[in-house]
Order: structure tokens, then sequence, then C-alpha cells
């Protein structure tokens, strides 16, 4: 029976499943994120967590690497053609040749479009919009921080979050809702202590700080906060530019165009008035309708329809 791996590697996890040719997902594990760019080793540290990560889901299915026909990982930080060869090259000389890497992005089009030919908007740990057309080309938009003005992933959440609240309390201006929900949510006595909380963004609590700034960010928006809409037109604003510069460039046959949405930004928060600011704008600035629906499964499952249709033998 053929073995297929398919590898999801993400900032903070990577998501490892191994399936065979009916699609049948056999086992899923998880590991600690695998983009290079977030590791102090680069792509040597990299290399060695994916190839940790693949011997432990070969090895609880009681197989070797050498019985798996194929496998397809989509990498974030695997966005420039240097980034894609210095990783086949790690792999490649530990052993894994009958392999393929692409951009995490591209993986969720695969997972969620219906047609094959979509838009994929991604925000989570970090931001990219990349897009599969009718004629097969594979664009990425985004991706580069701040060198491609990235915005809506939980980082860019969070700074925006506490600058908001430290512009109401240190600097007295702008007022916000998200002050009192802060100083509630912490534990603070007063907003003059809010910069205490960058200990908490430093440290062993940081994860969760930071996902309880995102959380409160959104209830802000959805109580009508005027500092903290502004900022969500900044997001929605953005992910329409990414989304219309796609549509342009690239070959969508038929309205409407799909648009899957992928990452914690877009799946698992309360997030409605910035998913309805996105869809206005994107519709705007693109010229043609847009079929939005959210990734209601694992990015990973992309890959093992990647390889059944292009890598699979016969």
């Amino acid at each position: 029976m053929p073995y297929y791996i398919g590898v999801d590697g993400g900032g903070t996890k990577t998501a490892y499943a191994l399936f065979n040719e009916e699609k049948e997902l056999l086992l899923l594990q998880e590991g600690p994120g695998s983009n290079h760019e977030n590791l102090e080793g680069s792509f040597d540290q990299a290399a060695q967590l994916l190839w940790e990560g693949l011997h432990g889901l070969v090895s609880e299915a009681n197989l070797t690497l050498p019985d798996v026909d194929f496998t397809l990982m989509g990498l974030a930080g695997i966005d420039h053609p240097f980034q894609y060869h210095a990783m086949m090259q790690r792999l490649n000389k530990r052993g894994l040749e009958k392999l393929e890497i692409c951009n995490d992005g591209f993986i969720v089009v695969k997972a969620g479009s219906r047609s094959g030919a979509a838009i994929g908007y991604n925000c989570g740990t970090g931001t990219c919009c990349n897009a599969i057309d009718r004629d097969g080309r594979m664009v990425q938009l985004a991706g580069l921080g701040d060198f491609s003005g990235d915005v809506g992933n939980g980082q860019w959440i969070g700074v925006t979050a506490f600058r908001l609240v430290y512009d109401d309390c240190i600097l007295g201006v702008a007022p916000t809702r998200l002050t009192a929900l802060f100083l509630e949510e912490f534990g603070l006595h007063d907003g003059k202590q809010i910069p205490l909380l960058l200990a908490a963004l430093d440290g062993e609590e940081a994860a969760d700080t930071l996902k309880a700034m995102i959380r409160l960010f959104f209830q802000a928006a959805a109580e009508g906060d005027g500092p903290v809409l502004a900022a969500v037109e900044t997001m929605a604003q953005r992910g329409a530019q990414l989304i219309a510069a796609h549509v342009r460039n690239l070959n969508f046959a038929g309205d409407p165009v799909e648009v899957v949405l992928s990452g914690s930004i877009h799946t698992k928060l309360p997030n409605k008035v910035y998913l309805d600011r996105l869809k206005q704008k994107a519709a705007v600035l693109s010229g043609r309708p847009l079929d939005f629906h959210i990734l209601n499964q694992p990015p990973v499952m992309g890959c093992i329809q990647w390889i059944l249709q292009d890598y699979a033998k016969g």
C-alpha cells in the first residue's frame, strides 16, 4: 500500500500527517514550529526538527521513511527560491529524496478550494496571501513581515492592541475601551502598570498573554471602540489589497472567485466586524464577485490532495 506524508510547518507548531492512497488520514502528530526565520539555528535547526518529526510519525505507524512514497511540505518562511533550495539541500542530505516543498500558504488553497483555482488568505502567527490560478500559476504575496507591509496576524494585533492602550494610559490620547478590558483581564491596578505586560510577553506566559490581547482586541471591535475599529480598517484594507492583486493578475475563470480564509485570526476568533469589512473592501477593489469561505479542516489535508494530483505514481 502506498503511503504519503504531508507536513504543515508554521511558526508555533508543525503538523505531520500520514495518508494512504484513499486520502485517509492514518496518523496525525504535532511538533514545535519549524519556520527557520524563528529559530536560532535557522535552516539547520528547522531541517533537524522536521527530520525528527518525520521519524516520530513513521515510527508510531511502525513504518520507516523508505516506506513512504512521497512527502509534501508546506513550510512557513519558504518565500523565495534561495530558501527553497536551502531547505531542500538539507533534507536531501539526510536522505529524504521523494520530497517537494512549498510555502505553507499554498496548501491552504489545496485544502480549502472547491475548484482548485483560488486565493488563500492566511493570518495566524504570520500573514501570507497565496493563489493558484486555473493555468497552475502559483503566486505568493506578503509573508515578508514589515518589508511587505504585513498586518492582521497575531503579532501585529498584539502590538497594535498594546500600543492603543499605551497611548491611552501613558500619553493620554485616544481613549479606548481596550484599557478597561486590559486592566480587568491582567489584574492591573491602573493604566500606569501597562508596561508590566511586556514581562509577560517575554516569559513562559507569552503565548497565553498574546492570545488574551487578541481576544480583547476583537471584543473591543464588537463593542464599537473607535481606535480599535480604525485598526480593523487597516487590517481589512491590506487584506483586500492582497486579494484584489491576485484577482487582477491571475486567471480565475468565471465568477465568483474563491477566497479561502485560514489561520487562527480567521478561523478561531469572534471577528465578524473585521471579516465583514474585509469582504466588502475586497469586493470593491477586485471589481468581481468573491466567494469567501473559512477553511474547516487542517491545512495539512491540502498536501494529500496535491500529492495524488501531481506526485503519486501512475
